[in-house]
């Protein structure tokens, strides 16, 4: 019994032990096999890791076999890893499909910080069946001859999906409709052209539509946008619209969902018509910029869409005045109307816009008072009426430039709007002082090209950039002009006088000095701070001293102008050190010395100026050194590093570069960087012309006039084929005029004036046109012979014109047969005349005359007798 019940105890214990862990084996199984899965999936690649699906993975390897990722972007993308964990893919992880298929496909400049891939767009992509939002817009195809990816339609479970800035050729894939579950869709900055496909109005779900910057598309008909019922952003700027329908804006009414709307750049058709319900009512931002619309602004379609928050109408030729509708856009935040011809009028009451934070209307009203317009502007607080919660407006920039506005500056401007960081009044006919500006946001201070009169006042310190240039202020700087944060102090074309002060100098953040046109003088102060300075623009004012030797140490300045004024002493080496140096501008000062044989170390020098000092000795050898000039140096970094300092004061620089070219100054903006120049005229150099110089290859003008440089003109001139501008006169020059010189077709100024140049001049037609714009350019070179001058050769002279040269060669054939005719007469006289009066020389002629004829007639009978026989006998 025992032995039995213990086989029993046994065997029942045996079969609930296995039933329990064969029930929780299934439990296991049944409840946790998807995360068991999703980390162990069934299919993936061998040793390639947890997650990955191996058919996706081959696909995103040939996809990356087309691409040259030359920064190595994709490192993480090899065989034997998780393609999940690459950089920039994103694998699925739920219960409703299968783990570890790829749904995103990142492949922007931002999620591979900033690097772009060079390469094609594999097929291999469609293998990719689940996925939702590809990212291509870091790929750079070779060129404009990659046809756009037609696999793309076959996609369909596409949500997402970006091709912006891809260089494709050819038409937008019709297929593209095939993508029915597509919400985003960006195909901007592309190079795709022809018709925008109204296949794409089957894309119902398109929430997100950018079709920007595609300036080789066009549209006849847009009816398709009204069956994208939920479309909130459109963009298709730049895509040529001219030949839409008038009534455009009913089609766009019809998308109630439209939150953005950008058509600037379209050639959009005028619509002067009001709609007459609006159902765009949660549109917040509208560009219709650089649109000749040309109808009045109150005849617009959208002034009752209050909702808007971002209003652009720059360049549209909208005139008439403001309707009063715009004092209800209480959501406005932005309203850029620049640029309209000054056709407009604004005398709208704004006050209740405290939401505007910019309002740009720079170069579009006709007329006005400065202090009836900032009335009518929202302020936050006044003198009388303090600020009440809520009240404060937001507005911080402020364009009022170039619209003939008259008036004073309001005083308080700044205190009633607290909020005020950019101002900007240039271009105007305001006149009385500046106002005093103090305890407020004011950063930008733009008052360029007024009539403002009286001190420079004291300003806050919070400003960044201060421009007051060309206007008829007085009397000396202010002590403490300078401030930390300065950035621009920019007071050219004024009438200011005395010396600069040391605060100036002691602004670390200073970038851009320019005193210039003004009464300053002194020397330059000798404390310096200015570490990041890279303009320093002096010219045309009194300044003495030596170079300032601050700039040694200088490694940012940039752009130097000294000219026209009284600075001495000779040029330092340190010169040579200035290696971020593009454009220095001594001229008519009262250096002396030798030319520095280290600037020639200036790679990067565009423009160099000694013209009218006092300089000495031989033009320094070793100028292909100037590699800026010679073009083996790229500008490209260079521009982009100009404009980022250029913005500093938002376009406001002006034309302050003064350059003299052919005789004539020049002024420039940010094009200073297209001039590349050499002036050395008006001193004393010796010597001849480096050979050199013809690797200056980017040189446009070159002049080393009245100096007493002599020598022959270097042989291969014609190899400087930039050149515009070559003036060689008043030196010591000799030798023949280089036939190469012919060879310079860009040419448009030439003088080689008085020097002792000799032989013929080089034939070819831009000479010949620059002779006759000028008949002075070989002016007292009496050695020159050939046209177009009027020697033939040396010493001789050419007739003037084609009827000095007839009445020239009939006088010659006159002469001839004159003379022939009188010699044959004088001669027969004197023969006569002998004859008849000496006897003995008459008788000896007869007699001579009768034994020639007597041997002419034997001579004849016989003759005549022989020819008589032999004809008989014959």
């Amino acid at each position: 019994m025992v032995s039995s019940a213990a086989c029993l105890f046994f065997f029942f214990f045996f079969f609930f032990f296995f039933f329990f862990f064969f029930f929780s084996r299934l439990i296991t199984i049944y409840f946790f096999s998807p995360i068991a899965h999703a980390r162990h999936p069934v299919t993936r690649a061998p040793d390639a890791g947890d997650g990955c699906v191996c058919k996706e993975r081959d696909a995103l390897l040939d996809f990356m076999r087309g691409v040259n990722d030359a920064d190595n972007a994709l490192a993480s993308w090899q065989w034997e890893k998780d393609c999940c964990r690459w950089i920039g893919v994103t694998c699925s992880s739920n219960r409703i499909r299968m783990a570890g298929n790829v749904i995103r496909l990142e492949l922007s400049e931002a999620s591979l910080g900033g690097q772009v891939l060079q390469g094609r767009m594999s097929p291999s992509l469609a293998s990719l069946e689940h996925l939702e939002y590809p990212d291509l817009s870091a790929l750079v195809l070779p060129g404009i001859n990659s046809s756009s990816p037609k696999f793309l339609g076959s996609m369909t479970n596409l949500r997402y999906l970006d091709l912006s800035g891809c260089l494709f050729s050819g038409n937008v894939p019709p297929l593209l409709s095939n993508l029915s579950k597509l919400e985003y869709l960006d195909l901007s900055f592309s190079t795709l052209s022809g018709r925008v496909p109204p296949e794409l109005g089957n894309l119902t779900r398109l929430k997100h539509l950018d079709l920007g910057n595609m300036q080789h598309m066009y549209s006849a008909d847009i009816s398709w946008i009204t069956h994208l019922r939920s479309l909130e952003y459109l963009d298709m700027s730049l895509v040529n619209l001219s030949m839409v329908a008038p009534g455009w804006p009913q089609v766009l009414n019809t998308i109630p969902s439209l939150e953005v709307l950008n058509l600037a750049k379209c050639t959009l058709p005028s619509t002067p018509q009001a709609l007459a319900q609006l159902n765009l009512t949660k549109l917040v931002q509208l560009d219709l910029s650089s649109n000749r619309l040309g109808h009045p602004i109150q005849s617009c379609w959208f002034w009752n869409l209050m909702s808007i928050e971002s209003l652009e109408l720059s360049e549209t030729f909208l005139h008439g005045p403001f309707p009063t509708a715009l004092g209800s856009f209480t959501a406005l935040q932005w309203l850029g109307f620049s640029d309209n011809g000054n056709a407009a009028t604004m005398l709208v009451d704004m006050r209740d816009l405290y939401a505007l934070e910019s309002l740009c209307l720079g170069g579009s009203l006709s007329h006005g008072n400065i202090e009836d317009l900032v009335d009518r502007l929202p302020h936050g607080i006044t003198r009388d009426k303090p600020a009440q919660e809520g009240n404060f407006t937001s507005l911080s920039y402020l364009d009022l430039s170039d619209n003939h506005l008259a008036g004073i500056i309001p005083s308080d401007i700044a205190y009633t709007i607290p909020s005020l960081c950019h101002l900007d009044l240039s271009g105007n006919n305001l006149t009385g002082p500046i106002p005093i500006i103090e305890n407020s946001s004011l950063s930008e201070l733009i008052l360029r090209s007024n009539q403002l009169t009286g001190q420079i006042p004291k300003l806050d310190r919070k400003i960044e950039v201060m421009d007051i240039s060309i206007n008829l202020l007085s009397g000396p700087l202010p002590i403490d002009i300078g401030s930390p944060n300065l950035l621009a102090l920019i007071l050219s074309s004024n009438y200011l006088i005395g010396r600069i002060p040391e605060s100036v100098c002691e602004s670390q953040s200073m970038i851009i000095v320019d005193l210039s046109n003004n009464f300053l003088e002194g020397a330059f102060p000798k404390s310096f701070q200015m570490q990041r300075l890279i303009f320093l623009l002096l010219s045309h004012n009194s300044f003495s001293g030596k170079l300032p030797s601050f700039l040694r140490n200088s490694n940012l300045v940039n752009y130097v102008d000294l000219s026209w004024n009284k600075f001495s002493g000779t040029l330092p080496q340190w010169i040579g050190h200035m290696v971020n140096l593009h454009f220095l501008h001594l001229s008519h000062n009262m250096f002396y010395g030798h030319i520095p044989i280290k600037i020639t170390n200036l790679k990067n020098l565009h423009y160099f100026s000694l013209a009218a000092n006092n300089i000495s000795g031989a033009i320094p050898q070793c100028l292909s050194k100037l590699t800026m000039m010679t073009g083996k140096h790229s500008t490209i970094i260079e521009i982009d590093w100009f404009h980022a300092y250029f913005d500093v004061v938002d376009g406001s620089l002006g034309r302050i570069f003064s350059v003299v070219t052919k005789h004539q100054e020049q002024q420039y903006g940010d094009s200073i960087l297209d001039v590349v120049g050499i002036d050395l005229s008006l001193n004393s150099l010796t010597g001849g012309i480096p050979d050199e110089i013809t690797s200056l290859k980017r040189l446009l003008s070159l002049n080393l006039s009245w100096n007493q440089l002599s020598g022959e003109i270097v042989e291969k001139i014609g190899a400087m084929n930039s050149l515009e501008s070559l003036d060689l006169s008043r030196n010591k020059f000799s030798g023949e005029i280089p036939p190469s010189l012919a060879n310079l077709t860009y040419l448009s100024y030439l003088d080689l004036s008085y020097n002792n140049l000799t032989g013929r001049i080089p034939q070819g037609s831009q000479l010949d046109t620059l002779y006759a714009e000028n008949p002075h350019i070989y002016d007292g070179n009496n050695g020159l012979y050939g046209p177009p001058l009027q020697r033939n050769c040396l010493g001789s002279e050419l007739p003037k014109n084609s009827s000095q040269i007839m009445s020239k060669n009939v006088s010659d054939e006159l002469m001839f047969y004159f003379g022939l005719g009188s010699g044959f007469t004088v001669g027969l006289w004197v023969v006569f005349c002998v004859v008849l009066f000496k006897k003995s020389w008459r008788i000896a002629l007869f007699r001579l005359f009768d034994r020639i004829h007597d041997k002419v007639y034997v001579f004849v009978a016989i003759t005549w007798a022989s020819i008589g026989r032999e004809a008989t006998t014959d």
